[in-house]
C-alpha cells in the first residue's frame, strides 16, 4: 500500500521516539575493541588445509591464508567447503564456517529439494567443480566444454588486476580494491568474471532501467549494484523493493556455433546483500561479485542448458508453484477509497450493466475498523452487511478478497478492545526488543506489533484469526498480504514508552487531502490545459500534447544474535539499501525473535514466512479448496504459498513497459502468478493509458485494476473506449483459459515458465536477448502492446529467422514479416497484437462467458496451426479447477500431421463439455474433397483459401473429449 506517502511526515518524529530497550544507533563494540579496517586489499584469501572426496563430492578444509584483515568484521579462522554433485544438473558449493555460528536458513522456513543418492554423479554430471590450492580457488565448467569459459570463476587470473577506482564516482563503496574470498562474521566477499557484456537476467526485486536484461557495464551502461533488502517503497527503479531473490540465468551465445546455452547461480542465504554486476575499464571480461553482511556463501549452479531447463531446475530445488484455482484467471477490481459496502456493490454492478466480465472483487484497507486487521468497519462496512454482499457475489460465481496488513494494532487503553491483539499477546506471539519487551512499530493503526513466525503458537493464531474473520461474515475465497516487508512507518521500537492514543495515522494526509492532492497525470496528458477527466478527446480535440519521446530510462547457528562484538544496528558495510539505515521504515534489525536470531538475519524471510503461515491456515480452514493468495513481499520458495503483485506502481506509460520484465522476472523465480496494477497504483491514470494497459494486462497471469485513493477513477467502464477495449482482451483471455490453466499445471508439475521472454523458445537468436517489449504466452502466442502514447502502430520482431510461421489471431493470416528485424504492425485504440505460432494445437472455451464457471460450462473449440509440414501439438490439463491436488484429472494430447489431427485423452477426471467448433489452418490452398470425424463423413465445413483454413462447426453432433477423436482430410 501507499505507504511511502507519510514517511516524510512521520520520520523526524519517529526517530524522536525511539528509545528504550532497542538502543538504536548506539555504537557497539568491534571485536576486541579492534576496528574495521573498512579495505579489502590486505585479505589474504583461505587455503586448503585438507581435502576428501565425499559419498557424493568432496570436502574441504580452509584455514586463512595470511593474517587477519578485518575489513568489515572479524576474519572467521576456518571454513568448509562442502561440494555436492546433487543431480545430473545440480552442483551445489557450499561454503560455510566450519564452527556453524553463521546464520543459515532454517529448513522449517526453506525445505530445498534433496540430492540424488548416485555416487556415480561425480564423474558423470553435467556441471564439474574445480579448485587451486593455495590460495583457494574454483571454478565451474560444463564436463562436455572443459575447455570453455568456466559458468563461474573466482580465480585471480581469470579476473581483472585491482584496485580499481569505483564505477561510481560519488560512492567510494563500488571501488574494487581486490578479490580474495572474504568471510567475516559481517561481511563476506566473492567475485566471479563473466563474458565480456554478459546476458544476465534474474537477481531482483527491481524495475530495471536497462530492461529485463540486466546492466553489466558494458554498452553504455554503468553497471548494476542489486541489493537484497526487503523494502516497501513504492516502485522506484534501480533500487531495492520489496522481494529478494538473488537468483541469476547467464545466457551464452557462441559465434562460431551460432548456439547458445543457459545456466543458472543461486547463492542461497537471507543476509541483506549487494550484488554488483559491472565491467572494469579495459578489462577482456564482466564481474559478478557478492557482498553479504551476515550468513554464509551457498551457491547453487544448474545446467539448463536452455532458459527453459534453468528455471524448471531451480524449481526442483526451491519448489514448484503452488496450483492455482480456476477462478482465480478471472479479472479483478479494486481500488483504496471504495468508502462503504454500498460503493463496492455498486462497482459489480456497473461492471455487470456495462457487460464487462468480473471474477473477483476486492477491498482495501476502507473495509477495517480503524485500519485494524480482521475486522470490518460497523458504519461503512458492517459485518452483516458485508456477509450479505459476499453472498450475492457467491450466488453470481464471483469471488471476494480482503486485505491483510503485516502490522497488529497494540490496544491503546484499558476500554479498548480488539481481540487479536488480546489473543496474540496471551499466545506470546509477537517480535520482541532485545530486553524480552513487545517490539513496537508504527503503521495505519497506528503503533502496532508484529508477528513472530518463528515463535510456537504464530501460525496457530493465524489460522484463528482468519477463521475468525470468515465466520464473522468476510466469507473470502483468498487473501492479500500486504506491508509484509514488513513495514513500519517509524524508526525502531517508537511506541515504547510512547503514548498509544496518539499514535494513529491521521487520515487528513492520506492521498486526495488537502496537501496530499493526487495530481499526476500520464506522459504527454496535460490536466492544467484540459482538466482532470484524463479523456483522449475533449470537444473533438486530441489532448495528447506531448509530441516529443517518452523520457529515457534512467540507465546465520543464532548468527549476530549469537556472536558477541557484532554490530547488529550498523554493520561497518553499508549495502546499498535506498532507504537509508537498515532499520528505516521497517522492524529494527535488533528485533528479537522466539528462536533468539535478530531481525539483521531474517529480514528477508518475514514475507514468505507469512505467506507459508497463510497458505496453510487457508488450507486448514478450507481442506478441499486451493487457497489464493497475493502477497508484496516475496523470497525463494514463495511461489509454493502464494502469487504476487507488482507492488504501488505509477500510472504513467513507463511504468505499463516496466511491468513486462516485472512479469518475467517472477517466471525465473518460480513465482509465476504475478501481474501489475493495471492502468497504475499511484496518481491519476487517464483514458488512452488504461485502455492499452486493459489490453496488455489480459496476457499477464494475474489480471486487476487497482488505483489509490482520490485519483480519477479507473474502473474500465468509465471511458466507453476502455470498456470496449477490456471487453475484447477478457473475451479472449476466458477463451484461452484451457491454455493459461494449462500452462500453470505445468508450473505447479514441472516448474515451466507460462509467460516467456522471446529468446527462452528462441535461445540462438541474438536480436532476441535483449526483446522486453514483446513476451510470449506458453510456447505458442506472440504479444505486442503498444507501450506510448498517440500511435497507431507498433514495431514487433518475430522470432524464428523466417523458419517459423506467424498468423494473427484475429484474422488468421500469416504475416508477411521481417527476419530479425522489427515490423511495422497496425495497432488502433483498443487492440493488441496476438500472434500464433505454427505449430500450435489450442483448446478453447468457444463461448466465454461473464464468469469463469460459467465459461468453463461452456463449450470447446479447437485451433490448429499447423507448420509448413503440417505438424501441431499441444497438451490440456483438465480437472474441476478448485479441488487440492492430487485430483481427478485428464490430459488431452492433440497431434497434427498432413491431413490430420488426433485428440487423445488420458486421465480420470470426467470431462463434460462437448467439442462443438475445429478450425485448422495451413491446410494449404486447395479445398479439401472429404473431411471425416472418427471416421464418417462431415457436410458442416468451411474453407477459405486465402488463409488456407478449415472450419468444421456442424455435423459433428458435439465431440466426447472422453474418447480419441479423429478428423481427416482430404
Amino acid at each position: 500500500m501507499f505507504a511511502i506517502l507519510i514517511t516524510a511526515l512521520l520520520l523526524p518524529r519517529a526517530i524522536v521516539l525511539a528509545k528504550g530497550p532497542t538502543k538504536f544507533g548506539q555504537e557497539e563494540t568491534f571485536g576486541d575493541n579492534a576496528i574495521p579496517s573498512l579495505n579489502v586489499s590486505s585479505c589474504s584469501g583461505y587455503s586448503v588445509v585438507s581435502q576428501k572426496e565425499s559419498h557424493q563430492g568432496l570436502l574441504i578444509h580452509l584455514a586463512l591464508a595470511g593474517p587477519a584483515c578485518d575489513a568489515f568484521g572479524r576474519d572467521i579462522d576456518n571454513l568448509t567447503v562442502e561440494v555436492t554433485y546433487e543431480t545430473q544438473t545440480r552442483l551445489h558449493v557450499d561454503i560455510y564456517d566450519t564452527s556453524k555460528r553463521q546464520f543459515t536458513v532454517p529448513t522449517e522456513v526453506v525445505s530445498l529439494g534433496s540430492a540424488d543418492d548416485d555416487p556415480s554423479l561425480n564423474s558423470r554430471s553435467d556441471l564439474e567443480f574445480h579448485h587451486n590450492s593455495n590460495p583457494f580457488e574454483f571454478w565451474i565448467t560444463r564436463r562436455s566444454e572443459p575447455e570453455a569459459m568456466p559458468l563461474f570463476d573466482t580465480r585471480a587470473q581469470s579476473l581483472p588486476s585491482t584496485p580499481i577506482a569505483p564505477f561510481d564516482l560519488n560512492d567510494n563503496r563500488t571501488a574494487l580494491n581486490g578479490f580474495p574470498l572474504i568471510f567475516e562474521d559481517q561481511y563476506l566477499q566473492l567475485t566471479s568474471a563473466l563474458p565480456l557484456g554478459a546476458n544476465v537476467y534474474g537477481l531482483g526485486e527491481v524495475l530495471a532501467s536497462s530492461g529485463f536484461r540486466r546492466d553489466v557495464g558494458t554498452d553504455g551502461g554503468q553497471g548494476t549494484i542489486q541489493t537484497m533488502w526487503a523494502r516497501d517503497s513504492p516502485d522506484p527503479i534501480d533500487e531495492n523493493i520489496y522481494g529478494s531473490h538473488p537468483i541469476y540465468l547467464e545466457h551464452r551465445y557462441d559465434e562460431s556455433t551460432r548456439r547458445a546455452q543457459s545456466h543458472g547461480v543461486f547463492q542461497f542465504g537471507a543476509a541483506g546483500s549487494d550484488v554488483l554486476l559491472l565491467t572494469p575499464p579495459s578489462s577482456p571480461v564482466s564481474l559478478i561479485q557478492y557482498r553479504l553482511i551476515g550468513g554464509t556463501l551457498d551457491f547453487y549452479f544448474f545446467a539448463g542448458p536452455s532458459p527453459q531447463e534453468v528455471i524448471e531446475q531451480y524449481g526442483v530445488l526451491v519448489g514448484r508453484p503452488t496450483w492455482q484455482p480456476a477462478w482465480g484467471f478471472g479479472f479483478h477490481l479494486c481500488r483504496w477509497g471504495y468508502r462503504d459496502v454500498n460503493e463496492t456493490r455498486e462497482q459489480v454492478v456497473r461492471m455487470r450493466e456495462a457487460n464487462i466480465p468480473l471474477e473477483v472483487m476486492w477491498n482495501d484497507i476502507d473495509v477495517y475498523h480503524a485500519l485494524r486487521d480482521f475486522t470490518t468497519d460497523p458504519t461503512s462496512f458492517p459485518a452483516d452487511q458485508v456477509k450479505a454482499f459476499v453472498d450475492e457475489l457467491t450466488a453470481n460465481h464471483q469471488h471476494y478478497i480482503p486485505i491483510t496488513d503485516a502490522a497488529i494494532a497494540k490496544l491503546v487503553n484499558a476500554s479498548d478492545i480488539y481481540d487479536p491483539y488480546t489473543r496474540g499477546t496471551d499466545l506470546d506471539v509477537w517480535i520482541k526488543n532485545p530486553d524480552g519487551s513487545e517490539y513496537l512499530g508504527q503503521v495505519w493503526p497506528g503503533y502496532t506489533v508484529f508477528p513472530d513466525w518463528f515463535a510456537n503458537n504464530t501460525a496457530a493464531f493465524w489460522t484463528e484469526a482468519l477463521r475468525n474473520w470468515s465466520e464473522a461474515g468476510v466469507d473470502y475465497s483468498g487473501i492479500w498480504l500486504d506491508m509484509n516487508e514488513p513495514s513500519s512507518f517509524c524508526v525502531g521500537s517508537c511506541g515504547t514508552g510512547g503514548n498509544l492514543t496518539a499514535a494513529t495515522i491521521p487520515t487528513m494526509f492520506f492521498p486526495g487531502t488537502p496537501g496530499n492532492l493526487v495530481t499526476e497525470y500520464p506522459e504527454g496528458y496535460n490536466a492544467t490545459i484540459w482538466g482532470p477527466s484524463g479523456n483522449i478527446t475533449i470537444n473533438g480535440t486530441l489532448t495528447f500534447g506531448n509530441h516529443t519521446a517518452l523520457p529515457a530510462l534512467a540507465k546465520r547457528g543464532l548468527g549476530a544474535a549469537g556472536q558477541p562484538g557484532t554490530n547488529v544496528n550498523n554493520p561497518p558495510y553499508t549495502i546499498h539499501n535506498a532507504e537509508g539505515i537498515l532499520s528505516a521504515h521497517t522492524v529494527s534489525t535488533n528485533a528479537t525473535h522466539a528462536n533468539g536470531v535478530v531481525e539483521l538475519d531474517v529480514h528477508n524471510l518475514w514475507g514468505l514466512m507469512e505467506e507459508k503461515a497463510t497458505h496453510l491456515s487457508l488450507l486448514e480452514i478450507h481442506p478441499t479448496r486451493r487457497p489464493f493468495l497475493i502477497s508484496r513481499s516475496t523470497f525463494p520458495s514463495s511461489g509454493k504459498w502464494t502469487g504476487h503483485w507488482l507492488g504501488d506502481n505509477i500510472s504513467k506509460w513507463q511504468y505499463m513497459y516496466l511491468s513486462i520484465q516485472g512479469v518475467l522476472q517472477f517466471q525465473l523465480f518460480q513465482i509465476p502468478f504475478v501481474g501489475a496494477d493495471t492502468c497504475g497504483f499511484q496518481g491519476n491514470t487517464d483514458e488512452e493509458l488504461c485502455n492499452r494497459w486493459m489490453q496488455l494486462s489480459a496476457f499477464t497471469p494475474f489480471y486487476r485494476n487497482h488505483n489509490v485513493r482520490s485519483a480519477l477513477s479507473q474502473e474500465p467502464y468509465r471511458w466507453d473506449s476502455v470498456a470496449n477495449a477490456s471487453r475484447t482482451a477478457i473475451n479472449i483471455r476466458y477463451s484461452l483459459l484451457p491454455y493459461w490453466y494449462t500452462l500453470f499445471a505445468n508450473a505447479s508439475l514441472h516448474g515451466s515458465p507460462p509467460i516467456r521472454a522471446l529468446f527462452f523458445e528462441f535461445p540462438d537468436e541474438p536480436e532476441l536477448f535483449a526483446v522486453d517489449r514483446q513476451f510470449l504466452v506458453g510456447r505458442d502466442l506472440l504479444v505486442t502492446p503498444v507501450l506510448t502514447p498517440n500511435v497507431s502502430t507498433v514495431d514487433g520482431i518475430f522470432p524464428g529467422q523466417g523458419r517459423v510461421i506467424w498468423r494473427d489471431w484475429y484474422t488468421h493470416k500469416v504475416v508477411d514479416a521481417a527476419i530479425s528485424q522489427n515490423t511495422s504492425l497496425d495497432a488502433p485504440l483498443g487492440h493488441i497484437n496476438v500472434h500464433i505460432r505454427d505449430g500450435a494445437a489450442l483448446l478453447l472455451y468457444g463461448e466465454p462467458a461473464y464468469t469463469i464457471e460459467e465459461t468453463r460450462a461452456g463449450p470447446f473449440s479447437l485451433l490448429v496451426a499447423q507448420a509448413a509440414d503440417g505438424y501441431a501439438f499441444g497438451t490440456v490439463y483438465l480437472d474441476d479447477g478448485e479441488s487440492v491436488p492430487p485430483t481427478p484429472n485428464t490430459t488431452l494430447t492433440i497431434t497434427a500431421s498432413k491431413g490430420t489431427v488426433t485428440i487423445r485423452p488420458r486421465g480420470d477426471f470426467y470431462i463434460s463439455q462437448k467439442l462443438r467448433e475445429i478450425t485448422v489452418l495451413g491446410v494449404g490452398r486447395t479445398a479439401p474433397g472429404e473431411v471425416t470425424v472418427n471416421g464418417k463423413a462431415v457436410r458442416g465445413w468451411k474453407f477459405d483459401k486465402e488463409v488456407e483454413k478449415l472450419v468444421i462447426t456442424s455435423g459433428i453432433d458435439g465431440l466426447d473429449l472422453n474418447a480419441p477423436v479423429q478428423i481427416s482430410w482430404g
